[in-house]
């Protein structure tokens, strides 16, 4: 790293340090802990401070991807603004963030919450590239350990009776835990229904249009990319794809949901 780039207070991380998972130490209360497998910075807040990586180990603070071309010779930056950190793509590829949600060049940069977040890099051949990312707290610590708390239960979402079984049909494949799974298309799943309930009149536009009813409240609700302007086109099944695998996910369809739609 250069040493313009070096920040007063700002700590270099080694390289196998320990994962930011696991927390870091005490630090200001906002500062930034940031890492690659070949190590990383650790640094304060301050307005419009900027902390940048990449692959040109000399021009950034933490180098990520050194020998994948793939990645940007400044793939990004984390910038503190309005008392915030925020995630900037700088490069040409895109930066994926947790809940499958994708970062790219030529969008807004997105706010980091407290605590960990894993960013990944996609390189070549199939290789992804971990930025480990940690903000402190307000109290300047890690959270504490909840070793003997009780576990918080899942937070499903309500659906409608007429809700889920569209959804089970149209996720079918997600439920089944196949690899790789694809949602059904619209007339794939309006043509399951109407043998299921033949006298509802189930279309490939009825499907459609109560599906889109679900996404819009779930993205009403803060969950990213189930809009066409957070996908971006062509958009194929990417809208459905997300939605399922966040029902899944936050186990408001489940396996035994199955048997409704058999």
């Amino acid at each position: 790293m250069n040493p313009e780039l070096q920040y007063a207070g700002g700590l270099l991380l080694p390289r196998g340090h320990d994962s930011l998972s696991r927390g870091v130490p005490r630090a200001v209360a906002g500062a930034i802990h940031v890492l690659a497998i070949g190590g990383g910075y650790a640094v304060g807040p301050r307005e419009s401070r900027t902390v940048y990586f990449g692959r040109n180990r000399p021009d950034v603070h933490v180098c990520l991807g050194e020998d994948d071309r793939q990645v940007s010779r400044r793939q990004g930056e984390l910038v503190h603004r309005r008392g915030r950190w925020w995630l900037r793509n700088t490069g040409r590829r895109p930066i994926r963030l947790p809940r499958a949600q994708w970062l790219f060049a030529d969008e807004e940069a997105v706010p980091l919450a407290e605590g960990y977040t894993p960013v990944h890099v996609p390189g070549s051949r199939e290789r992804e590239h971990l930025l480990e990312v940690f903000v402190t707290g307000p109290d300047g610590d890690q959270p504490r350990s909840r070793h003997e708390d009780v576990t918080d239960p899942p937070l499903p979402y309500p659906l409608s009776a007429d809700e889920r079984l569209i959804l089970v049909v149209l996720g079918w494949h997600y439920l089944l835990h196949e690899p790789n799974p694809k949602p059904l298309t619209w007339k794939e799943a309006a043509l399951r229904l109407a043998q299921l309930q033949p006298h509802v009149g189930w279309t490939a536009k009825k499907v459609e249009h109560r599906v889109c009813v679900v996404r819009d409240r779930l993205s009403a609700r803060g969950v990213p990319c189930l809009t066409r302007e957070e996908v971006g086109e062509p958009v194929g099944n990417a809208l459905n794809d997300n939605l399922l695998r966040e029902l899944v996910r936050s186990t408001t369809l489940t396996p035994r949901d199955l048997s409704i739609a058999d």
